[in-house]
Formats: C-alpha cells, sequence, structure tokens
C-alpha cells in the first residue's frame, strides 16, 4: 500500500499523513452482507456512562466477514478490494461459483480477479484457507482457529501475520506476531499470506477532528484532575502525581493483568518477552 503526505493548506493537513488507498478498487459496499450497527455512546444498558471519552461519531454499517471459510472447494473469484471501517484491514469480496457472495480479510497481494478457495487439499497461495497440517514449514498464515469449525481468531488486524515454524503430533507451533510461540491445534484452518493494509500504523490523524468522526472524545490527563477524581491528582503545581496507574488505581506500567496458572499457559513454549515456559 502507499501512504499519502498532505500539504500543510490547513492547520489539520499539516502533520497529517493518511492512506492513499492505492488497494482499493470499489467504495460501495455489497448491500447483502450489511447489517447495522448500532452506537452505545459508552452508556450501558441502564443508561449509565460505564466507559468514558466515548461518544458522537459518523455512522457506518457493519460489513459481515466470513471468518470460518466454510464453503470448502468451491472456487470463488474476488470481485473487489474495499474499505471496511469497523476493522484495519481491507476487506475482499468474494464470488462463489454457486452465486453466493461473502467477504472475507483481504490478505496483501490479493488482486481483483484471482481465484480463492478453502478446503483440505488445496494449494498453500495467498487467500485460500486450509488446515495447518497441508502447509509447508514457514509458511505465512492470518485468520487462524483455536479450535476446529469455529472461525478464525487470532492474527487479524492490518499488517499481522504469524510463521508456522514447526510440526508436532496434534500441535502446529507458531510464531505470533507478538514474538509468542505457541501451539495450535494442527487441523485448525488459516488463511495464507499476510494481512493488507500493512502501513496503517503509520498514518497520523493529523487532528482532533478526525478522531471525533470515530467516536472518540477527549481525554484529560490524570494529574490534571483532582485526588477525589484520581489517583494520580492533587498537589501544587505541576505535580507528577506520582505512579502511573489507572483511576481504579491498577499500575499502568509493568504490572501483569494475565490471569496466572491460564489453562492455554500449556501452550505456550515462548512468551513474547523470550521467557521459556516449563511444559
Amino acid at each position: 500500500m502507499a501512504l499519502k503526505k498532505f500539504k500543510p493548506v490547513t492547520a489539520g493537513t499539516r502533520w497529517r499523513i493518511g492512506n492513499a488507498y492505492a488497494e482499493v478498487t470499489s467504495d460501495t459496499p455489497e448491500k447483502s452482507l450489511l447489517e447495522k450497527k448500532s452506537s452505545t455512546g459508552g452508556r450501558n444498558i441502564q443508561g449509565r456512562r460505564a466507559m468514558r471519552y466515548r461518544g458522537g461519531g459518523n455512522k457506518n454499517m457493519y460489513r459481515i466477514v466470513d471468518f470460518r471459510r466454510n464453503k470448502k472447494e468451491i472456487p470463488a473469484t474476488v470481485a473487489s478490494i474495499e474499505y471496511d471501517p469497523n476493522r484495519t484491514a481491507f476487506i475482499a469480496l468474494l464470488n462463489y461459483a454457486d452465486g453466493e457472495k461473502r467477504y472475507i480479510i483481504a490478505p496483501q497481494g490479493l488482486q481483483v480477479g484471482a481465484t480463492v478457495v478453502s478446503g483440505d487439499a488445496v494449494a498453500p497461495e495467498i487467500g485460500n484457507a486450509l488446515q495447518m497440517k497441508n502447509m509447508p514449514l514457514g509458511t505465512n498464515i492470518h485468520n487462524i482457529e483455536m479450535q476446529p469449525g469455529q472461525g478464525g481468531k487470532l492474527v487479524r488486524s492490518a499488517g499481522a501475520s504469524a510463521q508456522l515454524t514447526n510440526k508436532e503430533e496434534k500441535y502446529a507451533v507458531l510464531k505470533m506476531p507478538s514474538g509468542e510461540l505457541r501451539k495450535v491445534l494442527i487441523n485448525c484452518y488459516a488463511t495464507v499470506g499476510v494481512v493488507s493494509n500493512s502501513d496503517h500504523s503509520l498514518e497520523m490523524a493529523g487532528k482532533a477532528g478526525r478522531n471525533r468522526w470515530k467516536g472518540i472524545r477527549p481525554r484529560n490527563r490524570g494529574v490534571a484532575m483532582n485526588p477525589v477524581d484520581h489517583p494520580m491528582g492533587g498537589g501544587e503545581g505541576k505535580a507528577s502525581g506520582g505512579h502511573p496507574r489507572s483511576r481504579t488505581g491498577k499500575y499502568a506500567k509493568g504490572l501483569k493483568t494475565r490471569k496466572p496458572h491460564k489453562g492455554s499457559d500449556k501452550l505456550i513454549i515462548q512468551t513474547k518477552k523470550g521467557k521459556k515456559l516449563a511444559q
């Protein structure tokens, strides 16, 4: 993909680095795959604010994306690559040979007119979905299932990919985007390729208004509050506020939040920080 740097003709474009959307081929979504998406404004079922700094923003529709890839052995043609406001990656519209249409997460390099297919005996080519036991070692994959038939749960954001590094009896060993080495059942499905829109992390909004369009309201700092409002508030002048922590007092730097002795610990071979766990 390509980024677009704007000329500083206004204050909002001075620092803006946007997406050129060179891969996107259509700006009209498939109506049959749209679903209404209601906004909460951070309110719960009682109408009380449960999440701060949310509200407003543009309305948009949800695109129904096929994470299961359960139309086996039926070839599909890529009709278009589209922008999805609900995720960082682009999505691809597939026209199946039997007439059905579905969206999938678009891998990098997938072109309009290409043919993709899912199944147990398909070639490990970009956009194809197959069981990890049928893939060669070193394959870059995304949209990975954690349980067979569950649908892809892992590695779905822009530019992400996991690498198939080893195969054991009933497990595939994956190197995750974080650097973690973990086991996943080898008969789970995954899609071949790297997720599209890899330069998403390099974009810059340029102005606060672009976040307001997304429904994100201004966030004020804890050190600027009073002691009654935040553990870091209070003090004379611009006091540091003490140890960085959340509004509820949980430390923000270095505190481990993963549940100890979690059931899936036995599937993690090495953490993202390089620590090897006892098997």
